[in-house]
C-alpha cells in the first residue's frame, strides 16, 4: 500500500469517526429521553416534600358588640290602701293610734281621741319618714308599720289623768245661775259652773284683732258635735252657737299651736276629751257668759 492509498484511508477515517460519534450520541439522547438533554449524567429526582397536616383553623372569636346597659327596673308606685282611721274619725282606735304615735315622738299633743289636724299632720310626717304614701289617713301598711314599732299603750297613755282647775279669777255673778259656760278673756279660760259650782276649767283661745270675740251674756243656740265650717271648710267638733256664727268648740290648731294664733271670732278649746265632756253635759237654752275679770 503506497503512502498515497494511506493518505486517503486516514483521511475517510477521519470524516467518518465524527459522524459515528454524532450517531451514538442521538441514539443515547433519545433512549434517556428528552429530560436528559442538556442535564449531563441522569440523576435520580428528589422525593416530593411531605407537608405536615394542616392544623385545624381555631373558629374566629365573635366580636362583641356593645349592649346597652338595660334600663333600671322601675318599681311599681305605691297606691295607698283604703282608710281605716281618716280626718273627722274619734274613739278609741284614734287614741290607740296618739298614743303609739307620741311613744316615737310623732305626736305631742294631748291623746283625745279626735282625729283632727294635729293627727293629720302627725301622721303625714310618720308616712313620709317611712317611704308610705302620704295622705294622712291610716291605712293597713300605715297601721302594720306604726305597731311594728311601737308597744301596746297603757291605760294611762290612752287615758291620761286629768285635774279639774279651779277658775284664776273669781267668776262672774252671772255665771252663778243654772248651768253657765263661764268664759274669762283675761284668763284666757272656760268653766262650766253649774248651780255655782265650778265642774271643770280649760283653756281657752278667742278671736284676734280683726275677729273678736263678742262679749256680754248669751245663751246656747243650737249645738253640732260634729260640725264643720261653713267659710273654711275646717272641722269644728263640739260647736256650741251662741251668737251667730260663733261658738264654743275643740280646736286642733289650738291644741297644736297654742296660743301663737287666734281664732276668726269663737272660743277655742285644746282639750278634746274634756270638752266633749262638758258638751253632754250643756243644752240648748243655757247660759254662756263673756267677760273680763
Amino acid at each position: 500500500m503506497t503512502h498515497l492509498t494511506r493518505f486517503a484511508l486516514l483521511l475517510v477515517l477521519a470524516l467518518l469517526l465524527p459522524a459515528t460519534a454524532y450517531g451514538a450520541g442521538l441514539a443515547q439522547e433519545r433512549w434517556l429521553g428528552d429530560d436528559a438533554v442538556g442535564r449531563g449524567p441522569a440523576v435520580a429526582a428528589d422525593p416530593a416534600p411531605v407537608r405536615a397536616p394542616a392544623r385545624p383553623a381555631r373558629p374566629a372569636r365573635p366580636v362583641r358588640q356593645p349592649v346597652a346597659p338595660a334600663p333600671a327596673p322601675i318599681e311599681p308606685a305605691m297606691v295607698p290602701g283604703p282608710a281605716l282611721m281618716g280626718p273627722g274619725g274619734q274613739g278609741e282606735d284614734v287614741r290607740d293610734l296618739q298614743a303609739r304615735l307620741a311613744q316615737i315622738g310623732w305626736f305631742s299633743a294631748g291623746v283625745t281621741g279626735f282625729y283632727g289636724d294635729v293627727t293629720v299632720a302627725s301622721v303625714r310626717g310618720f308616712q313620709a319618714k317611712r317611704e308610705i304614701p302620704v295622705t294622712g289617713e291610716v291605712d293597713r301598711r300605715t297601721l302594720d308599720r306604726l305597731r311594728a314599732m311601737t308597744r301596746q299603750p297603757t291605760t294611762d297613755e290612752l287615758h291620761p289623768e286629768r285635774v279639774v282647775a279651779a277658775p284664776a279669777a273669781a267668776l262672774d255673778p252671772r255665771c252663778l245661775v243654772g248651768t253657765a259656760l263661764c268664759i274669762d278673756k283675761t284668763t284666757a279660760t272656760l268653766s262650766l259652773v253649774v248651780d255655782g259650782q265650778v265642774r271643770s276649767t280649760l283653756d281657752a283661745r278667742f278671736g284676734g284683732a280683726a275677729t273678736p270675740t263678742r262679749e256680754g251674756l248669751f245663751s246656747v243656740l243650737r249645738m253640732d258635735r260634729d260640725h264643720v265650717s261653713n267659710l273654711y271648710g275646717s272641722a269644728m267638733p263640739f260647736s256650741m252657737f251662741f251668737s251667730g256664727g260663733q261658738a264654743v268648740h275643740y280646736s286642733s290648731d289650738f291644741a297644736a299651736l297654742g296660743y301663737a294664733g287666734a281664732s276668726h271670732g269663737c272660743v277655742n278649746i285644746r282639750d278634746y276629751d274634756a270638752l266633749a265632756a262638758i258638751y253632754d253635759q250643756v243644752s240648748v237654752g243655757d247660759r254662756v257668759v263673756v267677760h273680763r275679770s
